[in-house]
């Protein structure tokens, strides 16, 4: 089907764009291309609010963290897109070698297919944190200026907060915030702007589920911990079963949390190519029935020599 907001031309431009990229990541598109591909996707993601709706059958996806050979194995494990509907938490740059292919991709198939593919925005689609964590290094690297860096940066402005699947699953990236109720608290908040340093905003793509009740001062710097008692009250509030983040790594590739009320899903598999942890992904099939996938790391290809490492931060 042709999308309205593209034309024929749009759409065989994408599909070649997203075949060739999907072969190997040598075949990144140009820096012309990526102004113009971030342009449309801003067209599309404007639109969405800031909890945006979708629908099972459904995959959600976990912190990808520029792994872009484990992220095509993830797309041979759960279905091609848009074979597969598709709801990724963020965290697509920083950290790995590939960050600049990771968001292109993700946008190329946004762009194409802007129903089967919902992308949200975590705490790493940010300028302050990609010029500390390689995501901006790697744009000056590969491109030859920080012009399409400022272009991707621009457009994680406009990436979603939160999604609901089907009224009943919450996903922000991180976690809850004390100033956040209920979805029309968030759907108020104004997204579009650099993530501030406090807010609830930042919270909810900051804070941690903690073992200890209530709110707590988060060891990260920003955001909170929250307890039990908070997610088992939100989800109360809110009519829903279950609060699925991603934002920490778990070595198995999922973590549940609350007694079952929060669970964390982590889709980069051997974190930083040397944690050792499994990834993980939430299928629901039509009847919002779950079944949690783990799988090891693609096969190691020749990574790039980078002279210069990120510092160490929180894994």
């Amino acid at each position: 089907m042709v999308l309205d907001h593209l034309s024929i031309e749009h759409v065989e431009q994408l599909d070649a764009w997203i075949d060739s990229l999907s072969e190997k990541p040598e075949n990144r598109v140009t820096e012309a291309e990526v102004l113009e591909l971030c342009q449309k996707a801003q067209e599309v993601l404007t639109h969405e609010p800031n909890v945006t709706p979708c629908h099972a059958p459904l995959t959600v996806v976990g912190d990808i963290h520029g792994q872009f050979h484990d992220l095509l194995e993830l797309f041979r494990i759960g279905g091609r897109c848009p074979d597969t509907n598709y709801l990724f938490l963020g965290d697509y740059v920083d950290r790995g070698y590939y960050s600049v292919e990771c968001i292109t991709l993700l946008l190329m198939l946004k762009v194409r297919y802007p129903e089967r593919i919902h992308i949200l925005r975590g705490n790493h689609e940010s300028r302050q944190i990609t010029q500390v964590y390689g995501f901006y290094d790697e744009c000056v690297r590969k491109y030859g200026s920080a012009n399409v860096w400022t272009a991707f940066t621009n457009l994680f402005d406009i990436l979603p907060l939160a999604g609901l699947i089907d009224g009943r699953i919450f996903t922000p990236h991180g976690g809850l915030s004390p100033q956040v109720k209920t979805m029309e608290d968030i759907n108020k908040l104004e997204r579009m702007q650099e993530i501030p340093v406090d807010g609830p905003v930042c919270d909810l793509l900051w804070s941690d589920p903690d073992d200890r009740l209530g709110w707590g001062m988060s060891p990260r710097g920003a955001g909170f911990t929250f307890g039990d008692d908070v997610s088992k009250q939100f989800n109360h509030c809110n009519g829903l079963t279950l609060i699925i983040r991603a934002h920490q790594l778990v070595m198995e590739g999922f973590q549940w949390h609350h007694n079952d009320n929060v669970l964390t899903v982590f889709s980069a598999p051997n974190y930083c190519y040397r944690c050792g942890n499994l990834a993980g992904i939430v299928e629901y099939d039509d009847h919002l029935t779950p079944k949690i996938v783990t799988y090891e790391p693609a096969p190691r290809r020749g990574e790039p020599h980078v002279t210069r490492s990120a510092p160490e931060y929180f894994l």
